[in-house]
C-alpha cells in the first residue's frame, strides 16, 4: 500500500442488516485501511458528508435491501456535490449482476456479491487506489 487510504464503509436507507458491513470493516482495518463505519439508516446526505469530513479516499456501500438502483446513484450525487466526484465508490450485497453492470455504468467502481473473498475485496481495493497514485 503506497500509504494509508481512508474508507467509509456505510450502510444506506433502511438496510438493517449490518454483518456484511461489520465484516468488511474489520477486513479492511487488518489489511492496513483507515476505515470509518457510518452504521445502519444513512441517508445519502449524510454518507456524502461524513465522506467530505473524513477527507477519504473511497466509499463502500453495503446494501441488501434491494434500494440500489435508487440508493447508490443518489450517494454518488451527493458526493459529486460535495467536489467529491472523484472519490472511488464500491459495493456489496445482494445485487443481480444486472444491476451491478448499471451500477457500473453508472461509475460505481465494482460490486461485490455474497461470498466475495475479504482479502480479494482488500486486494482490490487496494490496488485501485495505489494506481490513483501514479
Amino acid at each position: 500500500m503506497k500509504r494509508t487510504y481512508r474508507v467509509v464503509v456505510a450502510k444506506p436507507g433502511l438496510d438493517g442488516h449490518d454483518r456484511g458491513a461489520k465484516t468488511i470493516t474489520r477486513a479492511l482495518r487488518d489489511h492496513g485501511f483507515e476505515v470509518i463505519y457510518t452504521g445502519l439508516h444513512q441517508t445519502p446526505e449524510q454518507i456524502a458528508e461524513t465522506a467530505l469530513q473524513e477527507d477519504v479516499d473511497a466509499v463502500g456501500l453495503s446494501l441488501l435491501s434491494g434500494a440500489h438502483l435508487t440508493l447508490f446513484p443518489r450517494v454518488m450525487e451527493e458526493l459529486r456535490a460535495r467536489g467529491l466526484g472523484d472519490a472511488l465508490v464500491f459495493g456489496g450485497g445482494v445485487i443481480p449482476e444486472a444491476d451491478a453492470r448499471v451500477l457500473k455504468q453508472q461509475g460505481v467502481a465494482e460490486v461485490f456479491g455474497p461470498g466475495s473473498s475479504l482479502k480479494t475485496i482488500s486486494s482490490w481495493l487496494e490496488a485501485q487506489l495505489d494506481q490513483r497514485e501514479d
